[in-house]
């Protein structure tokens, strides 16, 4: 019995050791914590003798073994109050998931297509250029890239016809050869040539294009083809993963990934799109490929960057899928596209108009102008109304409503919710064609202003200067000083309206000011163009 007891205390200190020497190990690699290690030791301690005592605790005639059947029973509740498993194994965070860019390229990237055009614009005349010398450093780069007046060049005088080419991309959404890409990217083609990823090559017809959403339909004849899945802009969100496919400087079916930066963005002189911005990597060469997102459904179409080398620089932009498809729909069904337009020269609303007109906060459309015998004309519209809402969608900045304009029809009625001297009010509008004319945004350029709080000296018009410049009732503005020359009013500039009210005296001008204490909103004319420009008083 004895040899037995012998050989169990022998065997549990065999067993102890390497555990003991193992958990201080791993606390030493930094493994363990320890914290982590001490907890570790005491369940290995508890386990282990909870396996090797099960022989010798039948006996209790040796008093050796008391003392260590006591420490046993005495440790706090048994085994079950230890986590064993946990203390000894550090917590895993959860995996984070991501997109498999991998299967989306492998799904979708035989629907993607390099898209080359050729064709021929007017050259430019310019005047004789020497002839360079053929000692001269710059011989063989003029040689090269064939500068006109250079060695092997073109004639000094530059006229006639040149050729151009050019290479973009485009996806396939139907299975019979329709493709979709940028109007940018065929504009003045006389050829336009699509290669598919197995390398063969068909010649494509423009079926439309539209420069005002730079989207452009082609087609090719052949079937079975592979085709994208459309998706939609509507649950797109900020910070999601997106992946392009694409043509960079030529390279055919290359991926790039990123996250969506911004929705909505509007770009100078592209009022009929709300871009999706990215960070997504697009170079020239990627124009009209498509965006997929995290569920490798296309949801726009690459179609700008902002950059200040030519090259990527973290700013891509694409058009809603919605768009494109619209344009797409019309194009097939008639060839021609249609945009609404409401006939107004709108302008954004900051802080100081907000004072100004007393808005809650700064947002929708300035109407600076209404064209003459134009929709907003007819249902109503006055300049110094604010657009709050267009078919009951808010209108948050004044991009918003050429981009919603957009998408609508001639002829179609829609409400207007606008603000108009201090309250809310509704206008039904029909809306014209925008193939007319288009709507405008004011260029907020900034001049200056004299005299008084506002600091501006003004005069009545006089009869010829009314003749002259078509304008009724007005002041003109003789002088700019202090506030007023600090938002930008200039001399020469014609005083309409302060916040809303048209005015055609000083007295009124002062009445109107009085009543304001922040600031006010000043309507001029300009030259041709009429712009509203906030001034704070204080």
């Amino acid at each position: 019995m004895d040899q037995q007891q012998d050989f169990s205390k022998q065997s549990r200190a065999e067993t102890m050791i390497p555990a003991r020497k193992l958990v201080w190990a791993l606390v030493a690699a930094g493994v363990l914590g320890a914290a982590g290690g001490a907890g570790a030791l005491h369940a290995a301690d508890v386990v282990r003798t909870s396996s090797t005592a099960v022989a010798p605790s039948a006996s209790t005639s040796d008093a050796g073994s008391a003392p260590q059947n006591v420490a046993l029973n005495t440790t706090p509740a048994p085994t079950t109050s230890t986590p064993a498993a946990p203390a000894t194994q550090a917590p895993v965070a959860p995996a984070a998931s991501f997109p498999d860019f991998a299967e989306i390229a492998a799904r979708h990237g035989a629907a993607v297509v390099n898209v080359s055009v050729m064709g021929t614009v007017k050259a430019q005349r310019r005047g004789p250029m020497p002839q360079i010398d053929p000692d001269d450093p710059f011989f063989e780069f003029f040689r090269r890239f064939q500068i006109p007046g250079g060695p092997n060049g073109q004639g000094g005088q530059g006229g006639g016809e040149r050729a151009i080419h050019g290479q973009g991309s485009g996806f396939i959404v139907s299975a019979d050869g329709v493709i979709l890409t940028n109007a940018h990217v065929v504009r003045d083609a006389q050829e336009v040539t699509v290669k598919l990823t197995d390398r063969r090559e068909f010649r494509a017809k423009v079926l439309g294009s539209d420069p005002k959403t730079d989207v452009a339909v082609l087609k090719i004849e052949a079937k079975g083809l592979p085709v994208v899945t459309l998706g939609s802009t509507k649950n797109l969100r900020v910070g999601e993963w997106v992946l392009a496919i694409g043509s960079p400087f030529g390279f055919e079916n290359s991926v790039s990934a990123g996250v969506v930066s911004a929705k909505g963005r509007a770009l100078p002189q592209e009022n009929f799109v709300p871009f999706i911005q990215t960070d997504v990597a697009v170079n020239p060469g990627n124009s009209g490929g498509p965006l997929f997102n995290a569920r490798g459904e296309v949801v726009g179409i690459n179609s700008q960057i902002y950059s200040q080398t030519g090259g990527y620089q973290g700013l891509s932009f694409a058009i809603p899928i919605e768009v494109a498809n619209k344009v797409r729909q019309q194009i097939e069904s008639g060839g021609k596209v249609q945009h609404a337009r409401l006939g107004v020269t709108i302008q954004d609303v900051n802080q100081t108009f907000a004072d100004s007109f007393k808005l809650d906060k700064p947002e929708g459309a300035l109407v600076s102008n209404v064209e003459e015998g134009g929709p907003a004309a007819k249902a109503g519209l006055k300049a110094g109304d604010v657009i709050l809402k267009l078919n009951g969608e808010i209108i948050v900045a004044s991009s918003d409503l050429p981009a919603m304009l957009g998408q609508m029809q001639p002829g179609e009625r829609v409400k207007l919710e606008i603000w108009r001297q201090g309250k809310r009010e509704e206008l039904s509008a029909k809306l014209g064609d925008a193939n007319d004319k288009s709507e405008k945004q004011a260029n907020d350029d900034e001049g200056g202003a004299p005299q008084g709080k506002l600091g501006l000296t003004l005069r009545a018009l006089q009869p010829q200067e009314q003749r002259e410049s078509g304008i009724r009732n007005g002041l003109l503005i003789e002088d700019a000083s202090g506030p007023s020359a600090m938002a930008g009013v200039r001399a020469g500039d014609v005083l309409l309206a302060v916040n809303g009210t048209p005015v055609t005296s000083v007295d009124q001008v002062k009445a109107v000011v009085a009543a304001s204490p922040k600031s006010v909103a000043l309507l001029l004319q300009r030259g041709n163009d009429r712009i509203f420009i906030p001034v704070r008083l204080n």
